[in-house]
């Protein structure tokens, strides 16, 4: 086994990123500092010794502007303030330094493809055509009968344009008309941003989750989308349409090349990018982050809707496993239900499952986003229409019930009034069912999924073959995947099966193979046969290298 400062020699490169694990915290559910029912930076400060404790290399921040809230920080009103909810600047810079000091790296939000409309650009922007703001935004004219300019959609629902009378144009969103798209077009606009960016990073983060990249830029001509059939009408008219022209433009290479240069003056900071889960997700995933001239890393949100299938899961190992680009990986996060939920079999066992999930998302060519709450095994939380903050879910339920699901508090204390998150009634209810995996009881149980989580990363961060290296797919029979990382001759089989039954493989002629047991996973040898329980991975490591 490498030696542990090694790999912390490693982690202070300027690639650091390359196989980090990146812990995703969403502030408003994280935890209360000051009884208002809110999480808030101060909060983050009290919790950084714990998420130490897991191993992780990073932390991501969500949105902590100043914002109206409409998308809970999704509609941000001013770049560079913090929302009084959440704190103050300077409690952001004493996050920061105590991050540090604790060896964690700090990324933050940046929605670049969109603004509030409470935000000074457009403020300026919707009352007039001409000054420095008027093309900040996408504005565009009526059609002759007063219609939208075209019938490009919402993600949120209805038309993606809203008529401004100031103006007597419409403006474009994607999202909720009160998330105004900005025109990256504009060169004046990508400086804006940047100089906000700016901001932060002289501050001292790490680098930048770039928000909706797939929607940066859309189509100057103003084109139609094409109808896409469908066998019934959807709940969410967005998707009949073909998304050719509101969004995944070319020339979001440009903008990306532009933010790459603009990163490169700060060494060692990182762009992590969400890209859509519109058909050529994994192929946009690999042209974004492929050398060096756009962004360093990206994920896709198309893992987070598949199936738990065995074609499926086989489908994403094959994406991992090509050399080109350098992915990041997340089975849950805020937008997202969660993955214990989404894709438990009902024959599986939670804790074993969210094992194989978590092994498995672990052990992928690439970086890793583990969301709070994933490292106790949160299930999703099923709330009733009363309880709904978000607006998208309000405007679906019940058909879709929203994000607020993955959103609800962490639970930190079992016996504590809302699980110890906060002294006052919080914005979204803490689900029962959550106090058993509270971060108490699990601390004081060895078995638990929280302390397999830590010494799963200790682990691996040993194994560089996991962290770095190379990945092969093998051609094993369904219910089993499996593949084989190797980095500087260290070479790791890792095998999962994907069914409630007990499975044999052959090693046919695979050298010197011996389970890792100290992975914290199960499996055995007999002969030259691996047996593999239900639902569980094995980690096999093949040829004389040690590890």
């Amino acid at each position: 086994m490498l030696e542990k400062n090694t790999c912390e020699t490693l982690r202070l490169t300027d690639d650091w990123w390359r196989g980090a694990i990146i812990y995703q915290i969403y502030p408003r559910s994280f935890y209360d500092s000051n009884g208002d029912g809110i999480g808030d930076l101060p909060g983050i400060t009290a919790k950084l010794d714990y998420i130490a404790t897991l191993g992780v290399d990073g932390i991501w921040l969500c949105p902590f502007f100043l914002s109206p809230q409409r998308d809970f920080g999704y509609d941000v009103a001013d770049y560079t303030m913090i929302d009084p909810i959440f704190g103050t600047l300077e409690d952001f810079d004493a996050l920061l330094a105590k991050a540090h000091d604790l060896q964690l790296k700090v990324l933050i939000d940046q929605v670049w493809s969109h603004s509030s409309d409470q935000h000074a650009w457009f403020r300026q922007s919707q009352v007039a055509r001409e000054g420095v703001y008027a093309d900040f935004y996408v504005w565009a004219d009526p059609k002759p009968d007063g219609t939208p300019p075209n019938n490009w959609l919402s993600v949120f629902g209805g038309s993606a344009w809203t008529w401004e009378p100031r103006r007597r144009q419409y403006y474009l969103h994607h999202f909720l008309p009160e998330q105004p798209a900005l025109n990256l077009h504009n060169t004046m606009v990508v400086d804006h941003l940047l100089a906000t960016g700016a901001f932060w990073l002289e501050r001292g983060v790490d680098g930048f989750r770039l928000d909706a990249v797939d929607f940066m830029v859309s189509d100057q001509k103003l084109r139609d989308n094409q109808a896409k059939p469908v066998n019934e009408v959807p709940s969410k008219p967005f998707g009949m349409q073909h998304h050719e022209y509101d969004m995944l433009q070319p020339e979001t290479m440009r903008i990306l090349q532009h933010f790459r240069r603009f990163m490169d003056r700060y060494p060692g900071r990182v762009t992590l990018g969400e890209v859509s889960s519109q058909p050529g997700a994994f192929s946009r995933v690999r042209d974004y982050t492929d050398g060096d001239e756009y962004m360093h890393t990206a994920y896709t949100l198309l893992p987070m809707k598949d199936n738990f299938t065995h074609q499926a899961l086989y489908s994403l190992l094959c994406e991992a496993a090509d050399p080109r680009g350098w992915p990041s990986w997340g089975f849950s996060n805020h937008d997202t239900e969660r993955a214990i939920s989404r894709w438990m079999p009902a024959d599986a066992n939670h804790a074993v499952f969210a094992k194989l999930l978590f092994a498995l998302l672990a052990s992928l060519r690439g970086s890793i986003c583990l969301y709070q709450g994933e490292e106790l095994g949160l299930t999703e939380a099923r709330l009733p229409h009363e309880a709904l903050r978000d607006p998208f879910g309000i405007t679906y339920w019940p058909i879709f019930k929203g994000r607020d699901g993955a959103r609800t508090p962490m639970p930190w204390h079992e016996e504590a009034p809302h699980c110890g998150f906060s002294a006052d009634r919080p914005w979204l209810p803490v689900p029962d069912d959550h106090a058993s995996r509270a971060v108490d009881r699990q601390e004081n149980d060895p078995s638990s999924h929280l302390n397999f989580i830590r010494d799963f990363i200790a682990w691996r961060s040993g194994q560089l073959a996991l962290v770095k290296g190379e990945m092969e797919v093998l051609p094993v029979a369904a219910p089993l995947l499996g593949f084989i990382r190797r980095f500087e001759g260290q070479s790791i089989m890792a095998i999962f099966n994907t069914s409630g039954e007990a499975t044999r493989m052959s090693l046919g002629d695979v050298s010197m193979p011996r389970v890792l047991h100290q992975s914290g996973c199960g499996g055995l040898l007999s002969e030259n046969e691996l047996i593999v329980p239900a639902y569980t991975p094995v980690f096999v490591g093949i040829g004389s290298a040690e590890v």
